[in-house]
């Protein structure tokens, strides 16, 4: 992230209120994200000493050549770290850490997949990716970003960026109006309200509406709705309905 992480070492003395109230003291390393989350690490293993993730603010003090300073809220949690003597501070680049994803067309930098988006380490461009989607090694042909599987009714092969080629039009070429509504017999239409559903073209007299699984089409429910292959075991569209398996 261009905020960058900064890093200090130092004897400090950190004093925490709360439900992990402790005073402490020693030679450490200070980290601050971007998001403001401090973690204050001792020499022994990979648990910080003290740490209070996101506060809702931070007060800062890095600037004199001798000092360094800190005060973290969060609520009744409260973290201040307070030098002793200082040893260094230094800021540096940061980025989301993920499996690597082949390299950005934009500007060669590498993409890796983390927290469900294919980022940039170098520009920075973030792609968010459906529930369950992999990413492929084959690149994108129209524009060079990798390629992804998604199942929403059948396995799908798109490019990750919905801007190129969108899951939700190749969904709704399959599957709209291909179900009956249970409820009234009128079409179900695919359409996103927050997410992907099969809702019924009578809304708002029939307002029966069902989310796309992540899984694929195998075969009719008693009910007369599709089932679908998914990752826990065939389930009806209807996640409710008592025919399901």
């Amino acid at each position: 992230m261009s905020d960058g992480i900064r890093v200090f070492a130092g004897d400090c003395t950190i004093t925490t209120e709360g439900d992990r109230a402790r005073e402490q003291r020693g030679d450490v390393v200070v980290v601050i994200k971007p998001d403001d989350t401090v973690l204050v690490h001792d020499r022994d293993g990979f648990r910080p000493v003290a740490w209070l993730t996101r506060p809702e603010t931070l007060a800062y003090d890095g600037t004199s050549t001798d000092d360094f300073s800190l005060t973290a809220i969060d609520g009744d949690s409260r973290l201040r770290v307070v030098t002793n003597d200082r040893y260094g501070l230094a800021r540096y680049p940061v980025s989301a850490a993920g499996a690597p994803a082949g390299r950005c067309p934009d500007c060669n930098g590498a993409l890796v997949r983390a927290d469900g988006a294919v980022t940039c380490l170098d520009c920075e461009a973030q792609y968010g990716l459906p529930a369950g989607a992999d990413v492929l090694d084959a690149p994108c042909e129209a524009c060079g970003l990798p390629t992804m599987r998604a199942e929403r009714g059948r396995a799908f092969t798109l490019c990750i960026d919905r801007e190129c080629e969108s899951l939700d039009d190749a969904v709704k070429a399959t599957f709209d109006r291909a179900w009956d509504c249970s409820d009234c017999g009128g079409d179900l239409r695919v359409i996103r309200e927050g997410h992907l559903l099969a809702g019924c073209d009578n809304y708002p007299d029939c307002e029966t509406a069902f989310s796309f699984p992540t899984g694929v089409v195998d075969g009719e429910c008693d009910c007369g709705l599709p089932e679908f292959a998914t990752p826990s075991g065939n389930r009806c569209l209807d996640a409710t309905c008592e025919h399901a398996a």
